[in-house]
């Protein structure tokens, strides 16, 4: 063989291999026995490494990740036994679970005499020690779904004197409001603090929307009626515009020269901030976003869920015992005795009486309010929480999901009132006055996967600087190629699916 084809040869092997390793693993766990997906598995790449399946079941291993590991990768969830797998030699993608029969339910059930409240006072004199408030970096990645739906949408013209602001008009306005949009981001990056301080440092994000449905019912009203309002505006008009006892007025902007077909316009109400301005607030945005999710942390003192610190006013049951890798975990469902708010189940370990999984949901609204033909509720706020043992004896948050949802209603009468600088006497030029009534939806779905954590001092703190300027890369589509190389929790079918009508 001639050192040229040598080399040839040994060009080609290398690029495939490199290749090769340089693709990332995809796959899905089922229930071995009834083939069904398991969602939130755990897939614990080394010691203080891992990742989670989402809803349907599917995880991925970056390249980077999947070309660094020294060693199998195994896959647990509760009830199931462990398994290991080496990704760079599995074929098949679908990984399956045996459910692990517990033999040690009987020995529990009779030789262990707590009871519900007995263990629920036990993982309040361990908190301290089980989720210590100490300095971490964690590698995390962080996704936010949201949508708008516009339920309701009434406008009846009660007066007018401009003849193209009638009810036809009117109806032809709420028909080409959009009802419904749906909006994604996501990023990656590290968190780098504890509960009390945190400092973001984002790698790489996306936003996932479509931009002809940005605005969505009563904004997007506003804004077309804006529009009408701006093209018949005279030279020297204002309007006045009033809903009950409650005013404002849009003024033209002497500074603008006014045609016959448009005007400038002063409006004196909120405006939204540029585009631009929203793409470097990103990583403040996130953060926010967090800190929606950390109140949920149920071992925080001023945390949301107050099943702990006021445990009296819970009723605690407990059901069973079950499995959690290799920790046997009591099962003990909650739910308020009186006006409390939340009822879930609560995974905790039985030899040291950590939760290591939460799920809750509200009984009731969270909150409400009516007023001035205003109405307001949070009628959603349900999560779930998973925690993993690290290298210093105490517990981490694994993975966090918080879905949270409200209700606005308007029920008001609107006056749209032209007047001018210049008439003499009486400046009322036009009135139109209409009854509104407009009811909406909002739901938020925000998850955060912890892949890495690690614990750092204070001066690795404060050497950290947050990427504030970063931006996130609009996607009107769903791209599977943009997170290539990175690992994430696989987006769930309707993600996947997303396509923006707008071009």
């Amino acid at each position: 063989m001639t050192a040229l084809i040598k080399f040839i040869l040994t060009l080609l092997i290398g690029t495939y291999a490199a290749a090769a390793v340089a693709q990332s693993f995809n796959a899905t766990v089922h229930d071995a026995r009834t083939n069904e997906p398991i969602p939130f598995a755990t897939v614990k790449l080394s010691k203080n490494t891992g990742t989670i399946t989402n809803e349907e079941g599917i995880f991925t291993i970056g390249e980077r990740k999947l070309a660094s590991l020294k060693d199998s990768v195994y896959i647990s969830s509760m009830g199931y036994e462990e398994i290991a797998i080496l990704p760079k030699k599995v074929g098949d993608t679908i990984i399956k679970l045996k459910i692990k029969t517990n033999e040690l339910d009987n020995v529990f059930l009779t030789n262990n005499p707590l009871e519900a409240e007995d263990v629920i006072a036990r993982v309040k004199e361990n908190i301290a020690t089980n989720y210590p408030n100490t300095l971490t970096e964690k590698k995390i990645f962080f996704r936010q779904s949201a949508s708008n739906t516009m339920d309701k949408m009434d406008v009846e013209v009660e007066k007018t004197t401009i003849p193209e602001f009638n009810q036809a008009f009117m109806d032809s306005l709420v028909g080409a409001v959009e009802k419904k949009s749906d909006y994604y981001s996501e990023s990656v990056g590290t968190l780098a603090g504890n509960y009390n301080k945190q400092k973001l440092v984002i790698d790489k994000a996306a936003k996932l929307y479509d931009k002809s449905k940005r605005d969505v019912g009563v904004e997007s009203f506003g804004k077309r009626l804006e529009e009408i309002v701006e093209k018949n505006v005279k030279a020297d008009s204002y309007f006045k515009i009033k809903s009950g006892i409650i005013g404002t007025t849009i003024e033209v902007d002497d500074s603008t020269k006014m045609g016959s077909s448009n005007g400038g316009l002063k409006i004196e109400v909120d405006t939204e901030q540029d585009e631009n301005d929203k793409e470097q607030a990103i990583t403040a945005s996130i953060k926010s976003d967090l800190s929606d999710l950390f109140e949920a942390m149920f071992y925080k003192e001023d945390t949301k869920l107050d099943f702990l610190t006021k445990s009296n006013r819970y009723r605690f049951t407990k059901k069973e015992f079950t499995s959690i890798g290799d920790a046997i975990v009591y099962v003990i469902d909650f739910e308020p005795k009186g006006r409390k708010d939340f009822k879930g189940t609560l995974y905790i370990n039985t030899e040291d009486y950590a939760v290591m999984r939460l799920e809750y949901e509200n009984v009731r609204k969270l909150s409400s309010f009516g007023m001035f033909g205003i109405s307001y509720k949070k009628y959603l706020y349900r999560g779930k929480s998973i925690y993993a043992k690290d290298e210093n004896g105490g517990y981490s948050l694994r993975y966090m999901e918080l879905e949270d949802g409200e209700k606005v209603g308007i029920d008001r009468p609107l006056k749209i009132i032209e007047k001018n600088k210049n008439v003499a006497g009486r400046r009322k030029q036009n009135e139109v006055a209409m009854e509104i009534e407009f009811a909406t939806t909002s739901y938020s779905k925000k998850e955060l996967v912890v892949f890495n954590s690690v614990v750092i001092d204070e001066p690795t703190y404060k050497n950290v600087t947050e990427s504030e300027e970063i931006e996130a890369t609009y996607l009107p589509n769903y791209d599977p190629n943009f997170w290539q190389g990175y690992t994430i929790m696989e987006p769930n079918a309707a993600i996947q699916s997303f396509k923006s009508e707008s071009k």
